[in-house]
């Protein structure tokens, strides 16, 4: 496909002019302060982007991630705090891993007994909210109950300032952590044969059976991956924050999804890409800060991110139609 009809190309470039236009109406748009607020708000919606592009790709869908997310990091921060456990990597691999053991529960049914992924996910992220809240209701971890490294973790900084008023600003390095996660997913789509199956299943599933790929074990991998990216995203999530809230990212699907297809990735299946998405979701994140900014209502903001995958996901139709044709 020429360079100019890439989705990459046409993001990239609607981004650049929004952050031009932006930056040209309110400088201190550029200011690092300012570039580094949108790069941490990027973090939690990137990594569960990541997920979100692997079932799209595979031709399923998925809205249980931001349950499985919270749930995941509730369950191990009171598991840390209850056993007094040590250290970072041991709460986040703990959170990886409840994520994965929820997307198993998903690709049990869609790989088991070819459920619809969407009513799947549908049901087992409400079963997962509803039993989350049903157990411990609204009772929130707040940040005296916290586990200190995690917030601590959240304090390293890649690069710090300050402001010409002397207040501090810096690069948190949980970007990294996004970073590092969207090139590993970027190198198992182009350069593995599950990444080559992925995309063949969502192309085509029959073909895909035929040319014997193993259908069950693809899904399985994609809905257990999926979860533990969502739980991943859900402990640094509560990092970020300093606290943990199980009535949190609620309609946070809505967002991802956005921006996923904004990045170019088709509902379709069979199509999209890891740096397509990265750009999707800074977009969103661009749009949402700069409504915000301009003090507009939460409830017209979620039109807004309504209009956006409406619009995305039909020229990826008539991108699509026009490719087959």
């Amino acid at each position: 496909m020429k360079l100019h009809l890439r989705s990459e190309f046409i993001i990239g470039s609607v981004l650049l002019l929004a952050m031009l236009v932006i930056g040209t109406i309110n400088p201190a748009f550029w200011h690092l302060d300012n570039i580094f607020n949108l790069l941490r708000n990027n973090i939690v919606i990137g990594i569960m982007a990541m997920g979100v592009l692997l079932i799209l790709i595979s031709g399923g869908i998925d809205v249980s991630f931001p349950a499985f997310a919270v749930a995941s990091a509730y369950i191990t921060i009171k598991l840390v705090v209850f056993w007094q456990l040590p250290g970072v990597l041991l709460p986040i691999l703990m959170s990886i891993i409840f994520g994965a053991l929820f997307g198993l529960i998903n690709a049990f049914f869609v790989a088991k007994f070819k459920m619809i992924p969407l009513i799947v996910t549908l049901g087992t992220g409400g079963m997962v909210r509803g039993f989350l809240l049903g157990f411990v209701g609204t009772s929130m971890i707040n940040i005296n109950k916290m586990p200190r490294p995690l917030i601590d973790l959240s304090k390293l900084e890649i690069f710090s300032g300050l402001n010409a008023d002397g207040t501090h600003y810096g690069l948190t390095v949980l970007v990294l952590f996004y970073v590092f996660t969207a090139l590993a997913i970027h190198f198992l789509l182009k350069y593995t044969m599950l990444g080559r199956s992925i995309y063949a299943l969502g192309g085509d599933p029959v073909s895909a059976e035929r040319a014997g790929f193993n259908i069950p074990g693809i899904q399985t991998f994609i809905y257990c991956l999926a979860g533990a990216l969502a739980g991943f995203a859900g402990i640094l999530h509560n990092s970020l924050i300093w606290l943990s809230n199980p009535r949190d990212m609620m309609g946070f699907e809505l967002d991802v999804i956005a921006a996923v297809v904004l990045g170019g990735a088709s509902i379709f299946g069979g199509k999209g890409t890891v740096l397509g998405t990265v750009l999707g979701v800074f977009m969103l994140v661009l749009v949402k800060n700069s409504l915000i900014i301009m003090k507009v209502d939460t409830t017209w903001q979620r039109v807004v991110v309504g209009v956006i995958i409406l619009a995305a996901t039909a020229i990826t139709a008539y991108r699509d139609k026009k490719t087959n044709a």
